[in-house]
This record gives structure tokens, sequence and C-alpha cells, in this order.
């Protein structure tokens, strides 16, 4: 690993010093977005020397299942997490696939967020590898977010043996571009000087919130960077994108209110499975679905939370992939209600004319707090 940090040339000093609002103006949050790099391929490569400058996918096989983490080895070769492994193998040929072990990346990630908490309390974490931290009043009184975040990413490196990029600015939208722009093992700060300007020239699959498909239709729409995102009104961008579209508007102009939330709930909770053989009938596919549920539904009870609607996955052989779901008007509130609505969406796909590689299922608009007594949900269709 490198013996240096990458650091940009402005720190967020800069903030303090130059950079105050106008008279009567709120004073700027101090952000810091910090990233671990590839993180579940490179515990992998730490605790196994042997698989060190090698590249490495965690989860899936040579032959089924996707791409959980790729290390930065096998990125050069195209490999993404989320990639069949099959493409994966046939981009890398000496790809090393690696089974996950969550429960080391759990723990180190627990100890990351104990270290995170020895400088704010306001810390929101998005998953084991990634969160957000809000500095603007912290434990120990710095004043320079870049000071925190360099402080930090030299504990991790100290006490884990791995390295995190992170990205300090005034808002979580620039702070978590930032932490891309210098991976790995780096640090960058967006200051409110640079805001509008550092937007205008990315693409706009760059933003966080973009996604594929969301991209592909802002191209259509004559929609290629932040430049051009910006010379979109608000009305257009509501009528073409509903409710994101003020959202897009205001990232555009490198503007993002949305504070640290430490209660964050998840939007979602869900586990799926690949399968070694395709699955024809039926009573495989509903069998095959019992650990996934009670797996969703072990997380929903360890975490008390409950959700409204459920999404079931489903990947052919052929890697076409389709969901349906179903939103009661209540949380689901017992394992039996949601196995329940997992086969409701299940079965009216049978017969299939090709075999199934994957299922999954997801509960999401989800609320804190298992629902007392309350009535099954409608399965009416």
């Amino acid at each position: 690993m490198p013996d240096k940090f990458a650091l940009s040339v402005i720190r967020l000093d800069d903030i303090e010093q130059e950079e105050l609002p106008p008279p009567g103006a709120d004073r700027p949050r101090k952000i810091i977005h910090v990233d671990m790099d590839a993180f579940y391929a490179s515990v992998e490569q730490r605790d196994n020397p042997e698989l060190r400058g090698k590249p490495v996918a965690v989860g899936g096989s040579q032959q089924r299942g996707v791409v959980a983490a790729a290390s930065y080895e096998a990125r050069k070769f195209g490999v993404r997490s989320a990639m069949p492994s099959i493409t994966a193998k046939r981009k890398c040929p000496n790809l090393i696939f690696v089974r996950p072990r969550f429960d080391v990346y759990r723990a180190i990630s627990q100890r990351i967020r104990e270290i995170f908490s020895e400088y704010t309390s306001l810390i929101e974490p998005l998953s084991l590898d990634e969160a957000y931290l809000d500095v603007t009043e912290n434990k120990k009184g710095i004043a320079s977010a870049t000071q925190i975040a360099e402080e930090i990413r030299a504990k991790i490196r100290a006490e884990t043996m791995l390295t995190a990029s992170a990205g300090v600015s005034y808002n979580k939208f620039l702070a978590k571009l930032a932490s891309d722009h210098n991976k790995p093992d780096g640090l960058f700060v967006i200051t409110p000087k640079m805001g509008a300007r550092f937007v205008e020239t990315l693409p706009v699959e760059k933003f966080h919130g973009v996604g594929p498909a969301t991209a592909a239709k802002m191209r259509r729409l004559g929609i290629e960077t932040g430049l051009d995102l910006r010379g979109r009104s608000m009305a257009f961008l509501q009528q073409h994108f509903g409710k994101s579209g003020p959202y897009f508007y205001w990232i555009a102009r490198g503007v993002d209110d949305r504070p640290v939330r430490p209660d964050r709930i998840r939007k979602s909770v869900g586990a799926e499975n690949t399968f070694s053989t395709d699955l024809h009938r039926l009573e495989d596919a509903q069998q095959a679905l019992t650990p996934i549920i009670e797996k969703v539904w072990r997380y929903c009870e360890s975490h008390n939370i409950r959700g409204r609607t459920v999404t079931l996955k489903v990947k052919y052989t052929d890697f076409q992939q389709i969901t349906r779901s179903r939103t009661g008007e209540r949380p689901v509130a017992t394992l039996v209600e949601l196995q329940q609505i997992s086969h409701v969406l299940l079965d009216p796909l049978f017969p299939v004319t090709k075999g199934i590689r994957l299922l999954g299922v997801t509960l999401s608009s989800l609320e804190e707090g298992a629902p007392q007594s309350l009535p099954q949900l409608s399965l009416t269709l």
C-alpha cells in the first residue's frame, strides 16, 4: 500500500478563512464522506498474502453468481461489483474468486465506526464501507474538517491496515463526489467557491442518485454534463423526472441541504441467492425461497423494523431479470405473512419456459418498531 496519502492542494480551512457566506446566511456545514477502498477485497488481500497484487473477486463463483466486490487489480480488467461471475472471468481469466466473510467485514466496519465517533456523533452509515460525518461542531474542537479527515484516514490505516478515501465539502452531494476523486487512498476537498464549477464539468452518470436508466434518459434529452443539467428549468426537470426534478435542479448548482442523519433507516432490506443449478419447478422455487425470506425477516427482527412493500426478484438462465411487488396499507407483521406474500408474487410465474438462476426478496417502505396485533395484509391482486 502507498506510504503517503494523496491530498488535494486546497484545504477546507479556506472556508473558515476566505469563503464565509454573506451576512445573514447560515455558516456552511463541514461534511466528510469516508469510503473504504475496495473494502471486501482489500480485507481478503490483507488476511491472505498470496492474494496481494492479484485480481480478486469476492462472492460468486467461476460459473454462477455475481461479484460482490473487486480488487483494484481486477477493476483494471473491467471487473465490477454486481457483474455476473462468468462475465468477470471472461474479462479477467486470472481472476481469483473468494467466498465473502461478512462477519469479518462487519467487525472491521464497527471498529471504523468507533473511530468516527471519536470526532462526532453525527454519523450516517450508508453501508459497511462508507458513511457521512458532520464535523461542523466536533468533539475535539478541531476547526479544519480536512485535518479531521486526515486523522481518521491515518487511524483507519494504523488500526486495520486498510486504506480509506475521503471527500470533504460543505454538503453531502459534493463530499461524496470528492471522496471518489482521488481513489484509492485519497483525500479531496471541494470548497464553496469550487462547488458549482466542479459539478458543471462532470458527466451526469457520476452524480449520486443518477443511475444508468436515468443517465440514458438525460442523454436523450440532451443532458450530458452538470452544465447541461443546470441549463434546464425546474419545471422541465419536474416534468421529466417527477419528484427527483428539484434534487437534480439544485445539485447541478452545487446545492444540497440534506442533513447528516445518524438515525437514518435503511430504505430496504433484501437477500438473494444464485443457485448451482437452474430451477424449473414451482415446488423447488418455493423451497429455495424459504431461507431467503427467513434471512430478511431475521434482519427485521434484530433491528426492530418492518416494511409495507415486498418485492420478488427473479433472474433467468439467460440473465433476463424481472421484479414483482406488492404494497400493503400496513407493515408486514409476521414471517408467515412475508412468506405468503412472496409466494403470491412467485406462483403466477409458473410454469416457466426457461430456468431460474437467482431469486431474491426485498422489503421496503420501512419504518421503526414492530407492529402490535396488526391485521394481515390483503393479498388481493
